[in-house]
């Protein structure tokens, strides 16, 4: 009988020790095999709409209506309204499985975009202290997810719209990958 409690024992400590990694954070950049929403990011894009700028052009009414997600890797940054920053976005579509250098180590997972763009946004954002300034500031070359809803304002240079973020998660150049890295990173 001993021997039976021992190995159940020995059986749900296996088990939890199985199960402690998968619990593990995907961190801030989302380390991992799949994407992972933080949990403010989830709740921003209850009921959000995943942008489609071609469908954006055909029912712009329609879009305003309601809120709207996307993802985008900065190409332009300069001062807003009320202290925003304004940021001009190459629209990108999130790959489902990110890339990953060692398919036994979710650490060198990256969240991973489209390497072709999808139409230009601009998103006006509160940026967070860390991302407003310092070594992985928001940027040229940055990928930022935003959460808002768009205005009846269009940029005055390219016409493109304007989306008024209620919530953005930002990585840093060289934290996150466009598909076009699959040839050195595994999937």
């Amino acid at each position: 009988m001993r021997g039976r409690k021992a190995l159940g024992c020995f059986v749900v400590v296996a088990c939890v020790a199985a199960v402690l990694p998968a619990c593990r954070s995907a961190g801030p950049y989302g380390y991992a095999v799949n994407y992972v929403a933080t949990s403010d990011e989830a709740k921003a894009g209850e009921g959000a709409r995943e942008y489609d700028p071609v469908m954006y052009s055909r029912e712009p009414d329609a879009w305003r209506k309601s809120k709207a997600a996307l993802f985008g890797v900065v190409t332009g940054r300069a001062p807003g309204p009320g202290g925003a920053a304004y940021l001009t976005l190459s629209v990108r579509k999130l790959e489902t499985r990110n890339l990953c250098s060692n398919k036994d180590d979710e650490d060198t997972c990256r969240v991973t975009v489209s390497d072709r763009d999808f139409g230009i946004v601009h998103v006006l954002a509160a940026l967070r202290p860390e991302d407003d300034i310092g070594e992985h500031s928001t940027a040229a070359g940055s990928l930022v997810r935003a959460v808002g809803t768009f205005g009846e304002d269009v940029d005055q240079a390219d016409g493109a719209p304007v989306l008024r973020a209620a919530f953005y998660r930002h990585w840093p150049r060289y934290f996150y990958v466009t598909r076009s890295a699959a040839d050195l990173m595994r999937q």
